[in-house]
């Protein structure tokens, strides 16, 4: 029981780091293209 919570919370972690990281190149490229 306890593994299977532990892989739950690794699997939202993954998911909210890779969420993270997608927002932030998104964000990035907007940037770069409002300054060109």
């Amino acid at each position: 029981m306890l593994l299977a919570i532990e892989i739950f919370f690794l699997g939202l972690l993954g998911l909210a780091s890779l969420a993270i990281g997608f927002v932030s190149v998104v964000v990035l490229v907007n940037l770069y293209r409002g300054q060109r």
